[in-house]
């Protein structure tokens, strides 16, 4: 995800933010002395809450962010903001207590009768810091996962999306007291403000460079991060699997909310001489999805005029590199650049030395490059960061299962994009790069639980044998243990 880079100030830079925020941990941290977690009761009464009060703002929120967009369409809101946290908050209430429960496990035979147990506990006051991609998504499904683990969060949105932000702090104040729920607004100083807090667990979701700052911030306190960040996702089509049927999907997947997706497909590796019928393909998917892009209520609008200008900056660093775009303008006229709206576009014949090749896109731009045997793809996919997503497209089992084996990403779609994400029974996070740690149903409890293991010794043992003064019996026990 693409996000400004700022270097993190020294502790105490800005005293004024700090005074807002250290009170807000401290009220949060008294609570969770005086008054421990949050019980299995409050746990469901919240998330119960949380659910009828999104559905209660949900026509506000939709507004709210189509004015931050500029335009962004209410069905991609409804489909990719509100419905994955409503779905989130019924898997988590229908199974928190089971997650919850003590987990026996088996003892070696030479301790016993004793037994052992892991105890999941919550961790105190959690931080989130969430993106303005999906600004209700990625901001509540986090806190869903830490509040059915029991936990006290302090949620910080994006600055860029300010009037989503206002609703979520509206709704969010009529389900939870500030001792158990608080929203933090404010700018990039107070963000990293906020990263240096000593809370108990951390989770952000941003850009890579943005995510090695705040692992380096809260370093500082030892606080444990979530990172949930971005990268390169590859879509691989086989030589086996139809053009037509891949680009549909890839189509759907990259061009929903205008590329601006974690897991949009980043580029596009396809068989050796097929690059021309696969934009070929693309565009003719892109038209069916989006026959008119100026004032299509469908085709969502670029964040921010700086984001417009770096997606322009990419398009025409490739083309002075060499590389041929193909601009998909369906009804024959490019959009208004004004209203921040960009015309999906394919890049071909990219050299390795365009910034595009590397950076993170984040907008509804594609480059196509093409491969001579599988090796060579898995081996392209693999020289890179490791990427959070990755797509791949055949009919052939063992393609498949050999590509799952040679790659490592943070998840996988096979022969279609995104969909992984939304499954409550998958974890979803990245790998190396593309981020540390996941969430999303039982992932995302254990994430902000602390698994306490505990040794119950029997009142008939034999841990005397173990003990000083040492002599003949200790060694005759250490020939036994070291045999």
């Amino acid at each position: 995800m693409n996000d400004a880079v700022v270097e993190f100030p020294l502790p105490g830079r800005f005293p004024d933010i700090d005074q807002r925020l250290h009170p807000m941990l401290a009220l949060q941290r008294k609570a969770w002395l005086e008054r421990g977690p949050l019980s299995p009761a409050r746990r469901d009464e919240g998330l119960a809450g949380l659910a009828a009060a999104l559905r209660k703002y949900q026509e506000a929120l939709v507004d709210a962010v189509r004015q931050d967009f500029g335009h962004r369409s209410s069905h991609e809101t409804k489909l990719a903001d509100l419905f994955p946290v409503l779905a989130g908050i019924r898997h988590a209430r229908r199974h928190f207590r089971r997650w919850m429960r003590p987990r026996r496990r088996p003892i070696d035979l030479l301790f016993r009768p004793g037994r052992g147990r892991v105890l999941y506990q919550p961790l105190g006051v959690v931080g989130i810091v969430s993106p303005w991609n999906y600004p209700v998504q990625l901001a509540l499904a986090p806190l869903t996962a830490a509040i059915a683990a029991g936990n006290r969060v302090l949620l910080k949105p994006s600055e860029l999306t300010p009037r989503t932000a206002d609703v979520l702090e509206r709704l969010l104040a009529e389900v939870f007291e500030p001792a158990e729920v608080a929203v933090i607004q404010g700018g990039a100083d107070v963000a990293q403000a906020f990263v240096r807090l000593p809370f108990d667990h951390l989770l952000f979701t941003g850009s890579t460079s943005v995510g090695r700052q705040v692992m380096r911030a809260a370093a500082d306190n030892l606080v444990p991060v979530t990172l949930e960040l971005g990268g390169k996702s590859p879509a691989l089509i086989a030589p086996d699997y139809p053009l037509d049927r891949a680009a549909a999907s890839i189509a759907a997947g990259k061009l929903f909310n205008a590329g601006q997706t974690c897991i949009a497909p980043d580029y596009v590796l396809v068989p050796r001489g097929r690059e021309q019928a696969f934009v070929a393909a693309f565009r003719s998917a892109a038209t069916r999805l989006y026959p008119t892009l100026a004032g299509n209520p469908d085709y969502s609008a670029i964040i921010s005029d700086r984001h417009m200008q770096r997606l322009r900056h990419l398009l025409d660093d490739a083309a002075g590199k060499g590389a041929t775009l193909h601009v998909i303008t369906p009804d024959g006229d490019l959009p208004d650049p004004a209203r921040r709206r960009m015309a999906p576009t394919l890049l071909t014949d990219v050299p390795e030395t365009a910034a595009i090749r590397s950076e993170e896109i984040f907008g509804p731009l594609l480059p196509v490059l093409a491969y001579d045997g599988l090796e060579q793809a898995w081996q392209a996919i693999n020289s890179g960061p490791r990427p959070l997503a990755l797509y791949v497209f055949s009919d052939d089992a063992g393609t498949v299962e050999r590509t799952l084996e040679r790659t490592i990403s943070g998840g996988v779609t096979v022969n279609d994009t995104l969909l992984h994400c939304v499954q409550e029974e998958l974890p979803f996070g990245g790998v190396g790069a593309s981020g540390m740690g996941a969430y999303h149903g039982e992932a995302g409890f254990r994430s902000f639980s602390h698994a306490k293991s505990v040794f119950l010794q029997s009142r008939v043992n034999g841990a005397w044998l173990s003990r000083p003064p040492y002599g003949p019996r200790m060694d005759r026990l250490l020939s036994f243990l070291l045999r």
